[in-house]
């Protein structure tokens, strides 16, 4: 796919968003890039690019204090290329980008990774 298309089904996953999430985007800056780098992977202790579709670096909100302010802006990056590699069709792929548009911003908010894993196992039970 197209880095334009690509990040344009990233630009709509955030759309999509309720706006109680979508108004409460604070200091985030959403990039797509192709492959997560050495560092990225180390940080999240995964060695295959292709295991990282997203990731959120930053300080979640609800860590922020008082002092949190004149700071760079947090990071969500979507992979493109592991996002590519898990789908078989352009559905799939604005499917599974916007479940990793959620996933990151839910870290953005202070969710942390066994919640969601927990959240997501209870979704895909109910369907």
């Amino acid at each position: 796919m197209e880095r334009e298309r690509f990040e344009a089904l990233v630009a709509r996953a955030v759309n999509d968003l309720p706006p109680e999430f979508r108004d409460r985007l604070e200091n985030v800056d959403i990039v797509v890039e192709d492959w997560p780098t050495p560092g990225q992977l180390r940080q999240v202790k995964l060695r295959h690019p292709g295991q990282l579709l997203g990731l959120y670096q930053g300080v979640p909100q609800a860590w922020r204090g008082r002092g949190y302010r004149m700071v760079l802006p947090d990071k969500i990056s979507i992979f493109q290329r592991p996002v590519e590699a898990q789908c078989h069709s352009a559905e799939e792929i604005e499917v599974k980008i916007g479940e990793v548009v959620r996933h990151e911003i839910a870290h953005h908010f202070g969710t942390d990774e066994k919640t969601l894993q927990r959240i997501e196992s209870e979704r895909r039970r109910s369907r």
